[in-house]
């Protein structure tokens, strides 16, 4: 199968939708932030400097998804009409588990939207933590579910 965004000479474009079925889309991404313990009590308990850590992380994601087509080159602008962002601390890790949801009701997916929303909220936790520990590790970052349209559902396994 060809990549989609590439024409018959080689060259990046962007992919012609307007012939393909509206139909409702979501897509759920799923992605993470691993620190240091000390890291993890401090966002934990409400002590970091810069406030409310996770709070201010969810509204980074969702404004990140509604910014997707500016970050990313050929990403259609779409109406997106919900977008979820739930950060989860995790002792385990020591970390956040991060995931989106992005709906809409279109002509194509909003895959990118979600990936842009975990990647933004992960990115705002570790600005706003980075003043004591600058070792964290952002990862993990990928579609866990996509459906609508054409290719119809995807699951990650």
């Amino acid at each position: 199968m060809p990549l989609t965004h590439f024409d018959s000479d080689g060259q990046a474009h962007m992919v012609d939708v307007s012939d393909k079925d509206t139909t409702n889309r979501v897509a759920v991404a799923a992605g993470h932030v691993k620190m240091a313990q000390q890291t993890f009590e401090i966002i934990s308990e409400g002590r970091a400097k810069k406030g409310d850590v996770l709070g201010v992380a969810r509204l980074a994601g969702i404004m990140g998804a509604k910014k997707t087509p500016d970050l990313i080159p050929l990403c259609h602008p779409l109406p997106v009409t919900k977008v979820s962002v739930d950060l989860t601390l995790d002792p385990d890790l020591p970390g956040v588990q991060i995931e989106a949801t992005v709906k809409t009701t279109g002509q194509t997916g909003v895959e990118m939207e979600a990936l842009t929303a975990v990647s933004t909220a992960a990115l705002t936790v570790y600005d706003m933590a980075k003043a004591v520990d600058k070792a964290m590790e952002i990862g993990g970052i990928r579609v866990l579910l996509k459906d609508g349209g054409k290719s119809g559902r995807y699951e990650a396994k």
